[in-house]
């Protein structure tokens, strides 16, 4: 492993770990078995997990940044950061739709930020820098006016790929910049920003956007959603809707 970089292990490893485990627990809250119960504070009121997760993100945040890279502290506040950024992002779906969405549809969307928190992090940890400034040579290293280029040009192509609605490929190609190029030159999604704005007017474009879109969610989107409720836990089941007689 290369210097400094024990704290970010240590903060994934406490991440992932409090996720699992935090699943595992609102799993069986939600089954009725062991000795776990939900927490109410004063007045009936659910106090949700994001709640000290926001408070140990704090404290680990400013205890990474007040320790450095190296030593007991540093470390401590790695596993207090990855503690709380777990407990955080277990409940995304929650501060993202300001509603208890926990054990709906849109409750995956906490899952889906969790496994992509964790594969950047990963990266990080295997070599990868953000923007791929890490693939310059020596003497492109002392020209920064070619790195700053570079990384505009990388940040320019992730941009593009999330304005096309492809978040998952817009965030990874800020590591890996081949994945920007390559999302950013592909059709955008039918529903995404940029089909709204320069697909108006052709007709072919929305066209083959929306039979691209189908086949990739036909393909795609059944395999996804059970590795999330396999790993985070099905969504209760929606009420059958009544029809309205006429």
């Amino acid at each position: 492993m290369e210097p400094g970089k024990l704290p970010l292990l240590l903060a994934l490893v406490s991440f992932v770990l409090t996720f699992l485990i935090t699943r595992v627990i609102t799993r069986l809250i939600r089954a009725g078995k062991g000795p776990f119960r939900n927490i109410s504070a004063s007045g009936g009121v659910h106090v949700h997990h994001v709640v000290p997760g926001v408070i140990l993100t704090i404290i680990g945040g400013f205890g990474a940044v007040a320790g450095g890279q190296y030593g007991f502290g540093s470390a401590l506040a790695a596993v207090i950061f990855g503690i709380g950024a777990g407990l955080v992002l277990d409940e995304f779906a929650l501060v993202l739709h300001l509603a208890d969405v926990y054990w709906t549809p849109d409750g995956r969307k906490s899952v889906e930020m969790v496994v992509l928190t964790a594969s950047l992090v990963g990266l990080l940890l295997l070599g990868f820098s953000p923007l791929g400034v890490n693939d310059l040579n020596e003497d492109q290293q002392q020209n920064r006016a070619l790195a700053l280029v570079t990384v505009l040009a990388n940040f320019l192509f992730a941009l593009i790929a999330l304005f096309k609605g492809k978040v998952r490929l817009a965030v990874l190609g800020a590591i890996i910049p081949l994945v920007a190029l390559v999302a950013a030159l592909r059709l955008a999604r039918p529903t995404s920003p940029w089909a709204k704005r320069f697909y108006r007017n052709r007709p072919r474009a929305r066209a083959r956007s929306a039979l691209r879109s189908y086949h990739h969610d036909r393909r795609w989107v059944a395999p996804s959603r059970a590795f999330h409720d396999w790993l985070g836990g099905a969504p209760d089941p929606e009420p059958a809707r009544s029809l309205e007689r006429r």
